[in-house]
């Protein structure tokens, strides 16, 4: 386009629409707690006019040797020397890994930025503290990319529960749906009221299942399989449904270590069978989901929910919830594989890219803050002149 058409009125107010149209092409982490890996999305964000649309490129889950699940999981019982350490060498760990990824699909000179989420390893918002381990800034000092870290101290700060931050992404991304249920470690959901967006952490997850799994020697209940043999313990499922958290109004959040407080008694103290307590575990989840879109109908002849995170892929999981959620006309479904896998990473990068344009990225209505905001540290990675 010649300059001297964009000296015109005419076609000036046409270029300030043309800006306003723009492609940022971001590489998205995140690391949940269900400790399956780092999760590395590519994606290519375009926004024209308020309407954010997504392309995810490349993406893979780098799964955590041995060690560093120990170190994550155990983090927050080091003392303060060794944590700032692991701060810093999973900040590097991180930088290492992308800058493989990197290189694996050359993306040299084709990324913008870098938004990273890290790994929660404390989190405490009625004393307004979180934290995720991963120094932004070594990520940067590595990979010599503008990085976007911490992301949700600053809404912690306002008074939020830090968490979940993903609905920025349920609103941009996704808006076709009445709600975003997630089933990673811990099961959260993002639901419409009253004209504005809801979310909040519904209860146990793949951190349950996954650890009833491991003692039939698996690693997960691969399409729930173990559950789908179980038979239904209602006394133990009485147990896992009463909890005073379930009762318990929006905002609200749970840390790995409160949410495993709220059924790990209940099931590792148990001597039944690991098959029934998966079985148990399965319909836990499904009530609790339940109980959330009763809470909150849709108002609709037909409601749709997105499901997503490692637990779309428990076959079994999913066709009790649909099953439970059938009277209520709400259709569960489960999108392609890269948004069910990659979707949190991805909501990283739009994160990440709402903080490079300086735009509210975390809901204060989602979280309880006293405001929205703009929430992210970031590290240029190199000088510029």
């Amino acid at each position: 386009m010649g300059c001297t058409r964009l000296c015109t009125p005419r076609i000036a107010v046409n270029y300030n629409l043309y800006l306003r149209n723009m492609v940022y092409k971001v590489i998205g982490l995140m690391s949940g707690s269900s400790l399956d890996g780092l999760d590395i999305c590519y994606t290519y964000l375009e926004e024209t006019r308020g309407t954010w649309k997504f392309d995810i490129q490349e993406a893979e889950c780098i799964a955590y040797a041995d060690e560093w699940c120990e170190q994550l999981q155990h983090a927050q019982q080091m003392e303060t020397p060794d944590f700032l350490k692991l701060h810093t060498r999973y900040g590097k760990y991180i930088g290492e890994k992308v800058s493989d990824f990197i290189e694996k699909y050359s993306l040299q000179h084709k990324v913008d930025f870098i938004a990273t989420h890290g790994h929660t390893v404390f989190h405490d918002p009625a004393n307004h503290t979180s934290f995720q381990i991963g120094d932004g800034a070594t990520v940067a000092a590595i990979t010599g990319l503008p990085v976007i870290s911490d992301l949700r101290s600053l809404d912690v700060a306002l008074g939020g529960q830090g968490a979940p931050i993903v609905p920025i992404g349920d609103k941009l991304l996704f808006s076709d749906f009445d709600y975003w249920l997630n089933i990673g470690g811990i099961v959260n959901i993002t639901v419409q009221h009253e004209g504005k967006m809801m979310a909040f952490d519904i209860c146990t997850g793949n951190q349950a299942l996954n650890a009833l799994a491991r003692n039939e020697g698996k690693d997960f209940d691969e399409n729930g399989a173990f559950a789908r043999q179980g038979k239904l313990l209602l006394g133990v499922l009485a147990n896992l449904n009463n909890q005073e958290y379930f009762l318990k109004p929006p905002p609200k959040s749970l840390s790995n270590d409160r949410a495993i407080s709220l059924v790990f008694p209940v099931l590792m103290q148990s001597a039944h069978q690991n098959i029934d307590l998966l079985r148990t575990v399965v319909e836990h989840i499904a009530d609790q989901v339940v109980a959330v879109v009763k809470q909150f109908p849709h108002g609709k002849e037909d409601g749709k929910m997105l499901v997503t995170g490692g637990g779309a892929f428990n076959k079994f999981l999913v066709e009790i919830i649909q099953e439970k959620l059938s009277p209520l006309q709400v259709n569960a479904i489960v999108p392609y594989e890269q948004v069910v896998k990659y979707k949190e990473a991805l909501v990283m990068a739009l994160i990440g890219a709402l903080r490079w344009r300086e735009e509210t990225n975390v809901m204060s209505n989602v979280t309880g803050a006293s405001s929205d905001s703009v929430s992210g540290a970031l590290w240029m990675g190199r000088g510029y002149n």
